[in-house]
């Protein structure tokens, strides 16, 4: 069967790269040069690194067009906050504020000689100050206030040192209802009334004004390291914590790359060294290696000078560079190895590249263009590493075509005059009569394979050639790799079943952090009542009309009746339950548009709070706003649930326009995005894959094996994710947007090499492709692995993730690579090498054939290589080759003989 080749791209392509390959290495000198100036003089901008920094939490890891964002802005100007009157169920946003949670492992925090030490700590907290200016500002100066006075902690003023019949979650206290669930935690009850409590918590709110960052700096200075006596234990929190954790690790990855890059050389070095003092290619590893670290300090240093703000995910990038960059050094060395020695280096340049080049074009082009999809995303960190590391792989790209592949030149020059290694001193390439073992070990070098004219294969390769490559291609091995792929992939689909949504804001914190402490005793203790929500109604209504109010209350109703949804709790914060309530005390009919409108002002003089809740414009209700006490929202796959919820049955209101609010919400965007982003950019992506493949691989077959490779990696990448307890967010997206990268990485290189196989069957092409790039493929993934092995023992939850996706990304990269897709390709072969072994007629112009072995014969025949463009007679089947014989009587005198066969 034949298929169309691609060759009007590949051919062109190849061709260019080998001039090129000539080039380098006729003036390797300047090629090596040039990249060195060029890279310390963008290095520069690192300078603008501090500057360049940008972690905002809300901006970089939720999405762009998030419609809670949207939500907000109405919110912000439809209902504005009054300085006088606040109220925390109200805000639009965070705030300003600190809290400290005060909890006990067991028994009863609820005593008095525990609540002695908490008001004790509460009032060194109010005498806290700062001096700003000159100025000493007091907590009172800064306080968020309520009718004049700093907004008290209720749980502190209800109590009054009596904890005996304490009601929850309500609490009746100088005639106010007062809500106790979001400040007594861990509560055992008995008929409305707490049995015993583990954790209680006090916010401390404080207005947007100078000197407020300094006073919860200080706060959290007051409290670092801070003991208690009696069992007491004390996490705290401020507005202030989340960001300044996550800028603080932003360059912990920094000491991380320094270790990687140490061990990507010691790896790269052992893994080129050579016995022959000749041949030996530590050098050549190691500017390999100092490619890939080039290519890092110009991409960054040149965005930097572009004021491209940078992002702690940003900070991975390096170590993703350094594999890829690693893996093209190993691909360009193999296919170098493979020339002819005696040949001269610019000769061998330009076959290296003519080979190389192209199959490390393909997986540049793919991962370039994979990142700059990348772009598209809702999220600004995921758009800011896509940036990063794509301009990298570019740099990484050039560098290694021009900067590596001049060493590799300048190297070649050496082995031409046989020097050694590390003196570059003149050796002999035979060891002379009377010299040691230990002569021949430091001071002989230059051999090589005397059959193919090529340096001698590494023992791993001939492992690949004599061993693994038959036992892969052995009819039961195939089944067994076939039923081995079957269960992988049974596993990768059921953890995409099971695959968790989201980022959780704890593991923005680094493992050490007080935030984490914080973080859970929360969830522990205080997950029982979730957020208060905000429901909005965004439109005009006449609430004054019986029927209009019922069809909105038909709508309430459906929030109210949702199963995380405390009703009474939130029947008791309705402005206009407490309107109807109040007109029916005051014996009022509000059934008309003018009596509803002018009893509203004498209704929010007593219940002043509700006044936030409506705003009236031009004597009408353009919006009004009520809230839902949600209940259990104990984990993320709760909160999800939560959130989808309220914002079907707000949207499934027929009465008015709803909108529900929250600025928890602003966090919980990312789950309506996260999935539909990532099949977005995976299913784009690896369109544009097939369209690259399809372009630069000979064979369309093959690449479309690529692009199946890439749906396998993925699949298995992010069910084994769920099954490694990874969360699908914008942190692991990026992740799965490099998976695709790497795949094609791996797939290409052997898929490539396969269809440009010369072998006649389709097996022994998948012997030869991984001949040629088995163990390239294998360095490149053991060293990526090696690379970001150091990551695993990171305290920053980003980089460990990163870690645990990668690992898994090389681990089934490299599988499918030598394992599941040459396999498949024996089973659907790709190539129509297939050749028929039959007498061909002796042309008439046959160019020079060299002979070899059995000069001379009893029956004076003429042997040839396998490899001769012209060849008839006689096929005889040898372990190492096919030999050719043509009769002497059959030999055209035009043929070139051997002068020294008979």
């Amino acid at each position: 069967m034949a298929f169309y080749r691609t060759d009007c791209v590949e051919k062109p392509v190849s061709k260019l790269f080998e001039k090129l390959g000539h080039l380098v290495g006729s003036y390797p000198l300047w090629f090596f040069v040039v990249p060195l100036i060029t890279s310390a003089a963008l290095g520069g901008g690192l300078y603008f690194l501090k500057d360049g920094v940008n972690n905002d939490v809300e901006q970089q890891f939720t999405p762009i067009n998030g419609p809670s964002k949207q939500a907000r802005e109405f919110v912000k100007a439809t209902f504005p906050s009054n300085d006088s009157l606040f109220s925390t169920q109200r805000l639009y946003a965070e705030g300003n504020y600190s809290v400290i949670i005060f909890s006990v492992t067991e028994g009863n925090i609820l005593t008095d000689a525990l609540f002695e030490e908490i008001r004790e700590l509460d009032k060194q907290v109010h005498g806290l100050s700062v001096t700003v200016d000159q100025t000493q500002i007091r907590f009172k100066d800064l306080c968020a206030r309520e009718n004049g006075e700093c907004v008290p902690n209720p749980i502190l003023n209800v109590t009054d040192n009596k904890f005996a019949n304490l009601s929850f979650p309500i609490k009746k206290w100088r005639g106010k209802d007062v809500f106790l669930g979001s400040t007594v935690g861990g509560v055992e009850e008995s008929g409305g009334v707490i049995q015993r409590a583990r954790a209680v918590k006090l916010f401390y709110f404080l207005q947007d004004i100078n000197g407020t960052l300094e006073w919860l700096q200080q706060f959290q200075n007051f409290l670092f390291g801070k003991t208690f006596n009696k069992g007491l234990e004390v996490s705290y929190f401020t507005s202030l914590s989340r960001q300044e954790e996550i800028e603080k690790h932003t360059t912990d990855g920094i000491p991380l790359f320094s270790i990687t890059y140490s061990l990507a050389i010691s790896f790269s070095v052992l893994s080129c060294m050579r016995l022959d003092n000749v041949r030996n290619k530590i050098w050549v590893s190691f500017m390999g290696v100092l490619s890939a670290g080039l290519a890092v300090l110009s991409s960054f240093g040149l965005l930097l000078l572009l004021r491209v703000p940078f992002v702690i995910t940003v900070a991975n990038s390096p170590f993703l560079i350094l594999g890829i960059g690693v893996d093209d050094m190993f691909i360009m060395l193999s296919n170098w190895q493979q020339t002819k020695v005696k040949d001269p280096v610019e000769k061998r340049m330009a076959e290296t590249f003519k080979e190389a080049a192209m199959s490390i074009t393909i997986t540049t082009l793919t991962d370039v263009l994979g990142f700059y999809i990348g772009l598209m995303s809702e999220f600004r960190s995921v758009q800011a590493f896509c940036l990063y590391t794509s301009t990298s792989i570019i740099f990484c790209y050039v560098y290694n075509i021009l900067f590596f592949g001049s060493a590799l030149a300048l190297n070649g020059r050496r082995e031409q005059s046989n020097r050694h290694w590390l003196t570059c001193c003149k050796l002999p390439t035979q060891t002379p009569e009377g010299k040691s073992l230990a002569y021949r070990l430091c001071c002989v070098g230059g051999d090589y394979d005397q059959n193919t004219g090529a340096e001698k294969q590494q023992p791993i390769v001939r492992v690949f050639k004599s061993y693994y490559g038959p036992f892969l291609i052995k009819p039961w091995t195939k089944v067994c790799v076939m039923l081995i792929y079957l269960g992988y992939l049974a596993g990768g689909i059921y953890g995409c079943f099971n695959l968790k949504q989201g980022i959780n804001m704890r593991d923005l914190a680094s493992d050490s952090s007080y935030v984490i402490d914080y973080y859970d005793n929360d969830r522990k203790f205080f997950s029982r009542y979730g957020p208060n929500v905000m429901v909005a109604v965004t439109e005009e209504l006449p609430y004054w009309n019986e029927s209009s109010r019922s069809e909105l209350n038909h709508c309430m109703e459906k929030l109210y009746s949702l199963t995380f949804v405390n009703q009474n709790l939130s029947k008791a914060v309705s402005w206009l339950d407490g309107y109807l309530q109040f007109a029916q005390n005051q014996r009022l009919n509000v059934n008309g548009e003018n009596v509803f409108m002018e009893n509203l002002s004498s209704f929010f003089l007593r219940y002043p709070e509700f006044k936030l809740d409506v705003n009236i414009t031009e004597g009408k209700i353009g919006a009004s706003r009520f809230f839902l006490q949600t209940l259990d929202i104990a984990n993320a796959s709760m909160e999800i649930a939560m959130f989808n919820d309220l914002r079907n049955a707000a949207q499934s209101c027929s009465a008015a326009k709803l909108l529900v609010f929250h600025p928890l919400f602003i966090y919980l965007d990312q789950y309506m995005v996260i999935v539909t982003g990532t099949i977005q950019n995976v299913g784009f992506t690896t369109a544009v894959m097939l369209v690259v493949s399809l372009l630069l691989i000979p064979n369309p077959l093959c690449s479309l094996w690529v692009t199946f490779s890439i749906g396998s990696v993925v699949t298995g990448v992010a069910g084994f994710m769920a099954l490694w307890d990874v969360n699908l967010d914008s942190i692991s997206m990026i992740i799965l947007v490099v998976c695709i990268g790497f795949t094609v990485d791996f797939s290409a290189h052997i898929s490539y090499a396969f269809v440009s196989s010369k072998k006649s069957t389709a097996n022994e092409r998948a012997v030869d492709a991984l001949v040629s790039l088995g163990y390239p493929v294998l360095q490149g993934a053991a060293s990526t692995i090696i690379g970001v092995l150091v990551l695993a023992t990171s305290r920053n939850h980003i980089f460990r993730t990163f870690f645990k996706i990668m690992f898994l990304v090389m681990s089934f990269g490299l599988a499918h690579s030598i394992i599941f897709i040459p396999v498949f390709l024996t089973l659907l072969s790709c190539s129509s090498n297939e050749t028929k072994k039959t007498t061909t007629k002796v042309p008439d112009v046959i160019p020079k054939i060299v002979m070899i072995e059995n000069k001379s014969t009893a029956y004076d025949n003429y042997a040839f290589t396998k490899d001769s463009p012209h060849m008839c007679g006689q096929t005889v089947k040898t372990q190492s080759t096919d030999i050719y014989f043509i009769p002497n009587n059959k030999m055209p005198s035009s043929w070139c003989r051997d002068p020294d066969c008979p």
